[in-house]
């Protein structure tokens, strides 16, 4: 069977977040925001139909990812320099407080989403888009030896992440 790769690239697969890198125990960025893509490139046989698989299972997946943090703020939980915790406010809300540095960053906590990352970079965005996928059972039931996810925080700024079927990685 022959083996095709389909570049999955939709003006929607996109999120608008905020977040600050963090380079060491003394030293981040200010708070700023990007627009960030997400593409996907899929190896995978093409059936006698002429078809390799269902695209929209992907695509409806990465969209409900992107979805779920667009517009927010997103932060590290696993930064060996930020602290997080929740506090609560008078009316029921919480603010979620970022402790960096001698620095008490309150936020809402409704506008936060924390991620289990080292840091907010493409190059951890990537892995956890992928591993978000891997872990859904309509996407790992695809027909499908190579997936790659791409994620973008500007343009000609990319970081990849593959995982080739039968492998670990």
């Amino acid at each position: 069977m022959a083996q095709t790769t389909i570049e999955i690239s939709k003006e929607y697969l996109h999120f608008h977040s905020a977040h600050f890198t963090i380079f060491s125990a003394s030293s981040r960025e200010d708070l700023h925001g990007h627009s960030f893509y997400v593409t996907a490139d899929v190896t995978a046989p093409v059936a006698d139909d002429g078809l390799a698989f269902d695209y929209n299972i992907l695509k409806d997946a990465l969209k409900t990812l992107c979805d779920a943090l667009d517009e927010k703020l997103l932060l590290p939980e696993q930064s060996p320099h930020l602290a997080l915790r929740r506090e609560p406010l008078f009316d029921g809300q919480e603010y979620l407080v970022a402790s960096f540095n001698g620095e008490q960053l309150p936020f809402l906590a409704r506008d936060v989403v924390t991620l289990p990352l080292r840091n907010i970079s493409v190059e951890e965005l990537a892995p956890w888009f992928l591993q978000q996928l891997r872990s859904d059972d309509t996407i790992t039931v695809l027909d499908f030896s190579k997936l790659t996810i791409k994620v973008s925080s500007g343009p000609g700024q990319w970081a990849g992440s593959t995982w080739q079927r039968g492998t670990d990685s």
